[in-house]
């Protein structure tokens, strides 16, 4: 893993720059390059909150406790706490790195690590060194890891359509697999809601976690249904860390599911207990929103897709087709298919978000309900015209399908750590990589603190802060990062607890959060005084089956 020594001095010699004479935060010779003084350290194991300064030197932290000498740069944090930089259990920024290292909404979160990879890591099985090793080159302001995708590895050898593979077929998907694990992949991640991923079976998914484990790789999956079949998909996701032995994150974790509100969550909970206390390595994290947000093509049962996308394209344009899937639909779930608009509780609980068409986006932020009422015409055809009108592109929507008291119940979870399911924007301001204007993108780290530890006190703030930087190292095998003890990666996070707020919304969802004065990371300051500094000290962080050339 190449490190970023030469950059963090390069970016602390920059801040040295500038204003003459330096300001008196600034001491041009001395043993530390950067002291946070007079902080509240809360230090990422859910501990109470201790005042004591933090000294960094060469990117960790290197004295923590009463500090005498200086530093070349020194924070006053008094009034402020102190944790480990925020890590995002669940991000989708692989594909946006490459053009913007900036990340400057993950950055403004107080997110300083991101492990990506729901949908498949940025390049295949055997390009992936390669690309690692390019992104550190043209370098990152946050740390980034990724899993390969058990969907790619069968996309690359078998295309898009339905069906079983050959033996031959199935060795080479775990050759790619055991390839991408030594290049650096933290495990392998599913997303079995969506075809062609809902094509593989429990017993390919068992056959290429066992390849991972090897590896000491991670099983994470966006399941094959978060709503009235919830439970069944646990039990899927449970059975594969049974019969490989590998470790299970559940993505996203929640009851996505209006008519079982209240009462799904509390099963779901109790089902990971029993898991666990059998001896199964599983775990989840969540985003805190009531709206879900993915393509609107999800509307559509996936047996539309099983003979790859241009033919399902070709159906969907079909009048008798779509006769038949309306009334599928409206009969509710079937195999192989999660029905998110029963899950909605309707037509009036989605909400489009982007269209990528004029056409349609000036109804943004509308229900597809009301949009069909504007048009005169089904719900169901307006949805799907919206899908085909959006290609090559994909339409995007936000489901209103959780209820606050299941994200309560789920954060107050001791194994649950916090993902965001969202991207780095190209550029800041706009829209993330996955083209969905959700708030979670800009505010999901701070809405943690600001929503559920101050405004309705569902959680402590250390257990918390533990959620987002201890628990999520140690379950990611982040062994060097994640807490504030001497020795370890220098990833900070300062903020204010009265003036933290999660001003992104629905309506503005690319606002930015409130409270957040300081980023560091690996000992670099990514953000002062709640601005960027331009500075690309992050690492890519490889996975456990790591083996450098």
């Amino acid at each position: 893993m190449p490190l970023v020594r030469p950059l963090a001095l390069l970016a602390s010699a920059v801040l040295l720059m500038g204003a003459a004479p330096a300001p008196k935060h600034v001491h041009p010779s001395a043993p530390y390059d950067l002291v946070i003084r007079n902080g509240r350290v809360l230090d990422g194991t859910g501990s109470p909150w201790v005042i004591a300064d933090v000294a960094i030197k060469n990117g960790r932290f290197v004295k923590i406790g009463k500090v005498d000498g200086r530093g070349l740069r020194e924070i006053d944090a008094q009034g402020d706490y102190v944790t480990p930089g925020w890590i995002d259990s669940m991000d989708q920024s692989g594909e946006v790195l490459p053009i913007n290292g900036k990340a400057e909404n993950k950055v403004f979160e107080g997110v300083t690590t991101v492990m990506a990879g729901e949908g498949g890591s940025p390049a295949n099985a055997d390009k992936l060194d390669a690309w690692f090793t390019a992104l550190q080159k043209k370098g990152i302001s946050v740390n980034f890891g990724t899993y390969y995708g058990a969907c790619q590895a069968r996309m690359e050898v078998m295309g898009d359509k339905d069906g079983r593979p050959t033996p031959a077929q199935e060795a080479e998907q775990r050759r790619r697999v055991a390839v991408a694990m030594r290049a650096g992949a933290e495990g392998i991640a599913t997303a079995l809601i969506y075809p062609p991923c809902s094509f593989q079976n429990t017993d390919e998914l068992v056959d290429l976690a066992k390849v991972a484990k090897a590896y000491g790789g991670i099983y994470a999956s966006h399941m094959r249904d978060e709503s009235g079949d919830l439970l069944k998909a646990m039990d899927e996701s449970i059975e594969i860390g049974e019969k490989s032995g590998i470790e299970v994150e559940i993505f996203h974790f929640k009851a996505a599911y209006a008519p079982e509100w209240g009462k799904l969550m509390n099963q779901a909970v109790a089902k990971v207990d029993d898991a666990r206390a059998r001896g199964v390595n599983i775990a989840a994290d969540m985003y805190v929103y009531t709206a879900g947000g993915t393509g609107l093509s999800i509307t559509v049962p996936n047996w539309v897709f099983a003979d790859g996308e241009k033919k399902a394209i070709e159906r969907l344009r079909d009048p008798k087709v779509r006769e038949k899937l309306k009334q599928e639909v409206t009969a509710g779930s079937e195999p192989g298919w999660s029905n998110l608009v029963q899950a909605s509780g309707g037509w009036d609980h989605i909400v489009l978000a982007n269209a990528y068409n004029a056409k349609w986006d000036k109804y943004r932020y509308k229900s597809i309900a009301y949009i069909a009422e504007q048009v005169h015409e089904d719900p169901a055809d307006v949805c799907w015209d919206i899908v085909l009108d959006a290609l090559p592109h994909r339409a995007m929507g936000l489901f209103f399908m959780i209820d606050e008291r299941d994200i309560e119940t789920a954060l107050k979870q001791p194994w649950v750590s916090i993902g965001s399911d969202a991207g780095a924007s190209v550029r800041f301001g706009e829209i993330d990589a996955t083209g969905l204007p959700h708030p979670r993108a800009y505010g999901n780290f701070p809405r943690v603190i600001a929503e559920y530890v101050k405004r309705r006190h569902v959680i402590t703030l250390p257990d918390a802060i533990r959620k987002m930087t201890g628990w999520p190292a140690a379950r990611l095998k982040l062994w060097d990062r994640g807490v504030i003890r001497e020795g370890l990666r220098a990833d900070v996070t300062i903020f204010n607890y009265d003036r933290i707020d999660d001003t992104p919304s629905y309506e503005h969802p690319l606002a930015m959060p409130a409270g957040i004065d300081w980023v560091i990371v690996n000992g670099t300051l990514v953000a002062d005084h709640g601005k960027h500094t331009g500075a690309l000290p992050g690492m890519v962080l490889r996975g456990p089956g790591y083996k450098p050339h």
